[in-house]
Formats: structure tokens, C-alpha cells, sequence
């Protein structure tokens, strides 16, 4: 089991910076893995990019369903995102959140359907198809090591007001 470690919130410069290529397989990674998922289940999230725990590597973790109900639970090292052909594409318009921005959710269309191809922990090739939830886990999180958050996509105005509600409730909690 991994340790929970804290996770970083919007305005930290790891969150919008692209994040460093894998190039190592190793026990380190291993570690940093369990962690994420420790870290990711803590928060009660599906899904968890390294960046989000302060850590530039793109690398992230997931448990979650697809529009079935079926748990999907991995780790994608170094993911190409590849999204179905602009003509193909049909659009969930559901809501999206982040443990970034904690509390906050706003709808953020995106397509009902995604893959990654990437790496597992041990350098072996994986793609991951997803549908629904899982589909939209796979975007977000490979967002993420982009170096982009959720509300990136969001209209500017709907955007503020997602983080002034955001600021809102953290300086509440403080």
C-alpha cells in the first residue's frame, strides 16, 4: 500500500506545465504509483495524475466506471490520448470535477468516447478504451499532464466562476 500524499490545487505551477516523459521503469516508479493510488482513493477520486501530487512525470492512475457500470482500474505511463474522428464524434455533456479544484463541478462537453496508448509500470505497451465516466477520465487525466486543468475548457466567464466559488469555499475551510 502507498502513502496519501497531499494533493496539489489549482495556482501551484505543476498543475500548468507539461509534464516530463517516463524514461524510467524502475522501483521508483513503482513507489510513485502506489502512492497515486493511495492518494487518489484518500481523496475519493477516480482517477489521479502525478502532477497532482506534485509530481512532473506523466504518469496517471484510474478506477472507474465506463457507461456500462463496468470498474475499469490501471495506470497509464507516457499516454497518447487518440479521440474518435471529428465526424465519428458524439459529445457527453455531463459534469466534470477535479481534486484540484475541490467542490467545484461544472457540465464540460467532451466525446462519449476515448483511448490512451501508453505504458504500464513495467515499460509494457497498454491501451485503454474507454466509454462514458472512463472516457472522460482518460481526457482529464491526460489533460493533466499536458498541463491543463478542466476548467481550461470552460468559458471564460463559466471558468470564474467556478474558481471564485472555488476560493470561496477554501477560505471558508480555513
Amino acid at each position: 500500500m502507498g502513502e496519501v500524499r497531499p494533493i496539489t490545487r489549482v495556482g501551484d505551477p505543476v498543475l500548468h506545465n507539461p509534464c516530463e516523459a517516463v524514461t524510467r521503469f524502475d522501483g521508483d516508479l513503482e513507489a510513485l504509483v502506489d502512492d497515486m493510488f493511495a492518494s487518489m482513493y484518500a481523496a475519493e477520486g477516480v482517477g489521479l495524475a502525478a502532477n497532482q501530487i506534485g509530481v512532473p512525470l506523466r504518469v496517471f492512475v484510474y478506477d472507474c466506471p465506463d457507461e456500462n457500470g463496468e470498474h475499469h482500474k490501471g495506470v497509464v505511463v507516457n499516454p497518447s490520448l487518440e479521440l474518435p474522428a471529428l465526424g465519428e464524434r458524439h459529445l457527453d455533456p455531463g459534469d466534470e470535477g477535479c481534486l484540484s479544484v475541490p467542490g467545484q463541478f461544472a457540465p464540460l462537453p467532451r466525446p462519449d468516447r476515448a483511448a490512451v496508448r501508453g505504458f504500464d509500470v513495467k515499460g509494457d505497451p497498454v491501451t485503454v478504451e474507454g466509454t462514458g465516466l472512463l472516457a472522460r477520465c482518460l481526457q482529464h487525466e491526460t489533460d493533466h499532464l499536458d498541463g491543463h486543468l478542466y476548467i481550461d475548457r470552460l468559458p471564460a466567464k463559466r471558468r470564474k466562476q467556478v474558481l471564485a466559488a472555488y476560493e470561496q469555499s477554501h477560505a471558508a475551510s480555513l
